[in-house]
C-alpha cells in the first residue's frame, strides 16, 4: 500500500465516523449517544478488518508470500528450461526415486 492510499484510507475512516455520527443525529439520538454508537461501529469495523488481516497472515495467504512463491516457481522453471536433456532425465529419475522412497516409508 502506498502512502497516498494510507492517507485516503485514514480520511475515509474519519469521514465514515462523521457520517455515522450525523446519521445517528438525524435518527434522533442525542449527541452523546450518537458519538458512542458511531465509535462502537467504527471499532467493530476495525476489529473486522484486523481479523481478516490475521486470517491472511496465519494462513500465509498474503500478497508478499504469493509473490515469493511465484518468483521461486519462475526461477525453477527457468533453470529447468536451461538444463540439458541428460540433466533433465537425471533429475526426473532422482525425483521418481525420492517419491518411491516416500511411498515405501509411508506404507511401513
Amino acid at each position: 500500500m502506498r502512502r497516498i492510499d494510507v492517507i485516503f484510507a485514514g480520511l475515509g475512516v474519519f469521514a465514515a465516523g462523521g457520517i455515522l455520527y450525523w446519521g445517528f443525529g438525524i435518527a434522533g439520538f442525542d449527541a452523546a449517544n450518537a458519538g458512542v454508537w458511531s465509535q462502537f461501529l467504527l471499532v467493530i469495523g476495525l476489529l473486522g478488518w484486523v481479523s481478516t488481516y490475521l486470517y491472511r497472515a496465519l494462513t500465509k495467504n498474503m500478497t508478499y508470500v504469493q509473490q515469493l512463491k511465484d518468483y521461486e516457481e519462475a526461477v525453477l522453471e527457468k533453470r529447468y528450461a536451461e538444463m540439458s536433456p541428460e540433466a533433465r532425465a537425471k533429475l526426473e529419475a532422482e525425483v521418481l526415486e525420492v517419491k518411491q522412497q516416500r511411498k515405501q516409508s509411508q506404507e511401513s
